[in-house]
């Protein structure tokens, strides 16, 4: 039976560490092969694009996606332009201004991709007056007539009138203070060309504003067209980026190997995530550059670590290879279990059903695991062939006295019980601070950009004057053909619609019930008793036909029902798509249907559309994500820690520092007033996995420090000391990478993701410098107090007992204790 502290005992270790060997023994070889692919990458980066796709934001599965992709066609979807015309002094009807708003309107009408069918306002063809003649027939014709553009007053006071009158006008299209007029437009979803839509807006509303009058524009089109305009400003970003990289890492090491170095292993591992991203014929989402970015930082922050042990080695070894080796078998393990833990965060937010977030997951995934080998692997061979450095000293700068003065606060067990009873109290408070966490966005307008943006100035000053820019849509399905003219089944539609208008949120509510009885009421000389449904469906279906025919524009119908008349949109106003009003109104759908489903035979009301039912989906497929994503994320990092250390406690230990950090991280969302929505759930499971690499280097640097100390106080504090000096500027550097987000991006949303992460950042930061530490000095783990090295140089965490009789703990000399559960 082989000795069990022998590396024939371990065989997968003794063959790894004979790998090791080889790759080092053939250095240009294997550098040589890496640069092949590096150059084969660097081919496929001019393919990438960059560009935003609305179905990418989408989660499919979704029954309300489904149900959107059903009717987005014939009553509408949520890729809506809204342009709002307002006038300051006096109000819209006067021949300059109605001419002004039907040029916008066909400008609309020209928009590509714009879907000719939907687009609405007070100046088209579709919006007419419909009125009773003195022979018992009913006619109708436009508001507005572009021919004749010189009306008398009277002219004007008799459509001011008139459009008064008509709720399909008054309100959803015109202002109830008469000074501002929409027009709507829908487009197509697809590949849409945001950039040249949004410039076709902005030349309009620059075209189109004068003296007195104030043009908005709002939607998800422009939205993402505002995204677009600030991809100069990325090159701004990462420019300055890598200036404070560079200057950081001359001031921290103060020599050529410090700075190239790194520097060499961030392009190649850039080249390959660019080259990986074509390869799967991926885009790049504008809203999702932070996260490249922070891979970069990642790799950056990886190779000072490598850099930093290096010069620690060569002043215990002035040999260059046998330093460049020995930071290998060191820091490799740890730093490949880093990455896999980064890449566990990114791939895990492929669970979900929003395409977006898949991409994302494969791409930069993969782009994390390739870290192994162009940063953990290349920059220790590099160093291997590279002459030895004149200048081997270490300078002292500020950020290598974090170390030491971490070192002093974790001084002597009952230092380290006071910092984990802190913690406790912290991870209290942030659990309490969490709960204010809301789904989906906490105030108006868009996050993606600030308050004062011209766009949510926009979204503001619109839905200030109507009904409400943002629309759900409920749709009633019967199951024959015709069925929607069935009575029971409209006034089963006004007591939905009633139900509704209970929430003070819902601005108006359109749909075939009330047109109904708008032309019943008509047809009895405006009497406001016939305001009602009749009791017939043949008589209804007479209505709807007379509506129809009164239109001499074909599909006057088509925003109601559908051609087979089996199918009924009904569309509610809202002001805003806050979280809580998605939920209040969601909700309230749900409730209704749960107390009258079945009452009508062959009704069936379906959820959701519009941009509220959109959101919804989006909203709740984030939340769904969030609860699988956090789980798995603790389980499997939790599970490859453990079974890395054959240690139940290694595996603890690196699930409290995720705790408290995570936990932290969300008292902070809710302190801020940040949701988590499709946009914040990638960046909280790229934290996890980014933050945990420090607690997992400090971690392995204490269990070696302890092979050779054998007493657990000193090992923590060189550990602290050397190790935390790394981490210290690698968190900076990490912060480095992204905090010009924060400064210099225009797009809220990137700035506070970049944000976000600074703050997970430094939390995992506090977590490896200090409770981990604490930990270890308070339970005094055997995977550490027991480790030992092999005959090649391996460290294990199991001993027999015959060797474990030896490891005594100089501290107070007593034995470590054996760690429960094991």
């Amino acid at each position: 039976m082989p000795d069990k502290t022998s590396g024939k005992a371990h065989k997968i270790t003794h063959l790894l560490n004979q790998l090791d060997k080889q790759v080092f023994y053939h250095p240009k070889i294997v550098l040589g092969l890496i640069l092949l692919v590096t150059v084969f990458f660097a081919a496929q980066i001019p393919a990438v694009k960059i560009y935003s796709d609305f179905a990418d934001l989408l989660p499919q599965t979704h029954s309300y996606i489904q149900l959107h992709n059903e009717i987005k066609e014939s009553f509408g979807g949520a890729n809506v332009i809204i342009v709002g015309v307002e006038v300051e002094d006096g109000d819209i009807f006067s021949n300059e201004t109605l001419a002004r708003i039907h040029r916008i309107t066909q400008a609309v009408d020209r928009l590509p991709g714009i879907n000719h069918n939907l687009v609405t306002s007070l100046t088209h063809r579709n919006t007419r007056k419909v009125w009773l003649t003195n022979d018992g027939n009913v006619n109708s014709e436009p508001y507005y007539d572009p021919a004749q553009t010189d009306l008398s007053a009277e002219r004007l006071a008799t459509i001011r009138q008139e459009v008064s009158a008509d709720p399909r006008v008054y309100g959803p299209l015109i202002s109830p203070d008469l000074h501002m007029a929409l027009i709507k437009g829908q487009l197509n979803e697809g590949k849409l060309d945001y950039a040249e839509t949004f410039k076709q807006v902005q030349e309009l509303r620059t075209k189109e504003t004068a003296p007195g009058i104030r043009i908005f524009a709002t939607g998800q089109p422009i939205l993402v067209g505002w995204a677009y305009q600030y991809l100069d400003q990325v090159i701004q970003i990462f420019l300055f980026t890598a200036l404070i990289m560079v200057l950081l890492l001359i001031f921290y090491f103060r020599n050529v190997y410090g700075v190239l170095v790194p520097l060499a292993g961030v392009i190649v591992s850039c080249i390959w995530g660019l080259g990986i991203i074509s390869l799967f014929g991926y885009n790049l989402d504008p809203l999702g550059l932070v996260i490249p970015f922070l891979i970069s930082a990642r790799a950056m922050s990886h190779g000072i670590q490598l850099v930093e042990r290096y010069y620690q080695e060569l002043a215990i070894d002035p040999d260059p290879h046998k330093a460049s080796r020995k930071t290998f078998e060191n820091l490799f393990r740890p730093g490949t279990l880093g990455v896999v833990s980064d890449a566990i965060g990114l791939l895990l937010i492929a669970i979900g059903s929003i395409p977006l977030n898949t991409k994302l997951a494969h791409y930069a995934s993969l782009w994390a695991l390739s870290l192994i080998v162009t940063v953990l692997l290349s920059v220790p061979l590099l160093l291997s062939i590279l002459p030895k450095p004149k200048d081997t000293l270490i300078k002292q700068t500020f950020f290598r006295g974090i170390g030491t003065f971490c070192a002093s606060i974790i001084s002597s067990k009952k230092a380290a019980v006071v910092a984990l009873i802190g913690a406790g109290v912290l991870l209290c408070g942030g659990w309490f601070a969490s709960s204010r966490v809301v789904i989906g966005e906490s105030e108006p307008g868009s996050p993606i950009l600030y308050q004062d943006h011209d766009y949510n100035i926009s979204s503001t000053e619109i839905n200030d004057r109507f009904p409400g820019s943002e629309e759900l849509y409920l749709v009633a399905e019967t199951d024959s053909k015709g069925g929607i003219k069935r009575p029971e089944v409209l006034h089963a539609l006004g007591d939905l619609q009633k139900h509704m208008l209970l929430d003070p949120e819902v601005g108006g509510v359109k749909g075939i019930q009330g047109l109904v009885k708008q032309v019943n009421r008509l047809l009895h000389n405006n009497d406001p008793r016939w305001d009602q449904i009749p009791k017939d469906s043949s008589y209804v279906g007479g209505l709807m036909f007379t509506y129809m025919m009164s239109n001499p524009i074909p599909g006057a119908l088509n925003e109601f029902v559908d051609p087979n008349e089996r199918m009924a949109n009904l569309v509610f106003y809202y002001k805003d798509h806050r979280g809580e009003t998605i939920r209040r109104a969601i909700h309230t759908a749900k409730q209704w249907i749960a107390e009258n489903e079945g009452k009508v035979e062959g009704l069936t009301i379906r959820l959701a559309g519009g941009t509220i039912g959109v959101t919804a989906a989006m909203n709740e497929a984030a939340y769904e994500t969030n609860l699988k994503v956090l789980p798995l994320a603790f389980l499997l990092i939790f599970t490859f820690v453990t079974i890395f250390y054959s240690s139940l406690a290694a595996g603890l230990m690196m699930f409290m520092a995720m705790l408290f950090a995570t936990s932290l991280t969300y008292g902070y969302m809710g302190m801020t007033g940040m949701g988590i929505n499709i946009n914040t759930v990638p960046i909280i499971a790229v934290g996890i996995g980014v933050g945990i690499d420090y607690s997992i280097y400090m971690m392995d640097r204490i269990r070696t420090e302890m092979v050779t100390l054998k007493s657990i106080s000193s090992s923590v504090k060189r550990a602290i000391t050397t190790t935390g000096q790394a981490i210290s500027f690698t968190v900076l550097t990490l912060i480095s990478g992204i905090v010009m987000w924060v400064i210099l991006s225009d797009l809220r949303f990137q700035a506070d993701a970049a944000l976000l992460l600074i703050v997970m950042v430094i939390l995992n930061a506090i977590a490896a410098m200090i409770l981990v530490p604490a930990w270890v000095l308070v339970f005094r783990p055997k995977f550490i107090c027991a480790a030992y090295e092999d005959e090649d140089g391996v460290i294990h965490s199991f001993s027999p007992s015959a060797a474990l009789s030896s490891h005594k703990i100089a501290q107070g000399g007593t034995t470590c204790p054996a760690e429960q559960g094991q």
